[in-house]
């Protein structure tokens, strides 16, 4: 049960493995609160459909069950455009229309389709869960990549009580920072060194696989040479 909710965290993130939902991931990722709040609205979203899907899943009819699976989706998205427009107006307004689309992400139609719709509901949960912590993560540090080189600063939810306005300052990087990781081909850039990075990490780990399994089969080789001439 535990691999449900770890595999959409590690070995099938949605973002940097699956590669899911870029659309969203790569035009609100250039503050860390966008990455914020569309990470908890697609966690809440993905939840509440998964949790539909997999107790409705015996009595949709086969022929509109995608029909149905995104009128259930649109229900949740409808609910935190409510609430974001209510309690975070900022974050609703930098968010735009990426709000509606969460709708058709890939990611929430995919595990729907392809785990909810077969699968129990406490196994639904946590595939939900790990996707959608998953897909928040990947977005957090795309997100903190790209202010921090591209503004010199990591932009949270403001604490009036504390007098803090939300915003961390980083000295000598916003002096100096790269204004192309604020732009759409600054999301590009850090998308591709994240891939590059874990396809580099990934051979490194089967070459060493490899190497591991190449010398623990020699003395065993060489054993049986031996017994074979003292025999």
């Amino acid at each position: 049960m535990i691999r449900e909710f770890t595999k959409g965290i590690l070995k099938e993130n949605p973002l940097f493995i699956i590669v899911l939902g870029l659309c969203p991931a790569l035009a609100v990722s250039t503050e860390v609160i966008n990455a914020l709040g569309m990470g908890a609205g697609v966690i809440f979203v993905l939840l509440g459909s998964n949790i539909s899907v997999s107790l409705l899943k015996n009595f949709i009819p086969e022929k509109v069950r995608i029909p149905a699976y995104i009128v259930i989706i649109a229900s949740f998205v409808s609910i935190v455009e409510m609430v974001m427009k209510a309690y975070t107006p900022d974050l609703y307004k930098n968010l735009g229309i990426f709000v509606s689309l969460i709708v058709v992400n890939c990611v929430i139609l995919g595990r729907a389709e392809a785990f909810a719709s077969k699968n129990n509901l406490p196994r639904s949960v946590l595939d939900a869960l790990g996707m959608g912590i998953g897909f928040t993560l990947g977005l957090l540090i795309i997100s903190l990549i790209r202010e921090v080189l591209g503004a010199g600063s990591i932009t949270l939810f403001p604490i009036k009580a504390i007098g803090f306005n939300g915003k961390i300052m980083i000295p000598w990087i916003s002096s100096y920072s790269f204004k192309v990781f604020a732009f759409a081909s600054g999301a590009l850039l850090v998308m591709g060194y994240i891939k590059a990075f874990i396809a580099w990490y990934g051979s490194r780990k089967i070459d060493a696989a490899k190497e591991s399994d190449s010398t623990g089969s020699k003395p065993e080789a060489k054993s049986n040479i031996s017994v074979e001439q003292a025999e």
